[in-house]
């Protein structure tokens, strides 16, 4: 059992959640189960409330913040959609080229949590760059239903290709100086694994958030450093980390992996109640101590 906000959710709530959130089921599915669950001090709104996103409460940076400037910057993207776009967030306070940070979203699209992300990168004076999967259907649609079927409907390669393509705008953007990490949450942490191994010259440090590992034609070429971020209570994922970490060790790659205990994937995401306060601040604080370290 999970507490969230005084309300014990059961386990399985969550992991019905999971299959949601990564489409192994439907919204109206995902609801039937929740109503099994019913009595006992469990109403319906409670567990919609606790576990449904709430962006209201991701917002932990303001647009509006006098330190950062943000905007809304397109890109080449020529073996993906063509064109990309992205959230833009510079540092206020930086004068000239400093360290860029790339920020993966999970299967959604750029949602509020994921421009947050990207803004309290900035505050701590990295450029921060977070592209959109769904600019060539118009963009994040402004609920996640929508923008899981909208992601859904791409293909992965060009969806790949495209932060590929957003991961050399940023290295090359004038107020970069050259200095690149990634940081990726879910399908993002995949996309930063893949990063990691497509492009081990242009990454020099990457931590994927509870993210499966590159294709295994390319996870070879994985050189690191990477910072691996697990939740424990997330067998989808934790069942590919020994074979990765094994990989790893051959290779002799520079990485660090932590798995939180009793926490669920996701747990980084303060919109839903998946968040843990705890193991979210402590792994924020060791991607910011991992990036401070490798890009300075």
């Amino acid at each position: 059992m999970t507490e969230q906000n005084n309300i014990e959710i059961p386990q399985q709530a969550f992991d019905w959640y999971d299959e949601y959130a990564h489409g192994d089921i439907d919204r109206r599915t995902f609801m039937a189960r929740l109503a099994t669950l019913v009595g006992a001090g469990l109403s319906m709104s409670a567990l919609t409330g606790a576990l449904l996103p709430n962006y209201a409460l991701a917002e932990q940076v303001s647009f509006n913040d006098a330190d950062i400037r943000a905007s809304y910057e397109s890109f080449e993207s020529p073996d993906g959609h063509g064109e990309g776009r992205g959230y833009l967030v510079q540092p206020r306070k930086r004068q000239g080229e400093g360290p860029a940070v790339l920020v993966a979203h999970e299967n959604r699209g750029l949602n509020p949590y994921i421009a947050d992300v990207a803004r309290r990168l900035a505050k701590q004076g990295y450029l921060a760059f977070a592209p959109d999967a769904l600019h060539s259907l118009g963009g994040y649609p402004g609920n996640d239903d929508d923008g899981k079927e909208m992601q859904r409907s791409l293909e992965r390669y060009h969806i790949e290709q495209d932060f590929i393509a957003a991961a050399n705008y940023l290295h090359d953007h004038p107020l970069s100086n050259g200095k690149l990490g990634a940081v990726g949450f879910c399908f993002g942490g995949y996309i930063t694994n893949m990063l990691a191994a497509t492009l081990p010259d242009l990454i020099d440090a990457a931590v994927p958030f509870y993210g499966t590992p590159a294709k295994p034609d390319i996870v070879g070429n994985v050189r690191g450093p990477l910072m691996l971020q697990f939740a424990e209570n997330d067998q989808r994922v934790n069942a590919t980390w020994p074979d990765y970490e094994k990989l790893l060790k051959e290779k002799n790659v520079d990485y660090q992996a932590f798995i939180y205990p009793g926490v669920q994937h996701g747990f980084h995401n303060d919109s839903t109640g998946r968040y843990n306060e705890a193991a979210a601040e402590l792994a924020w604080s060791r991607t910011l101590e991992f990036f401070a370290k490798h890009l300075g």
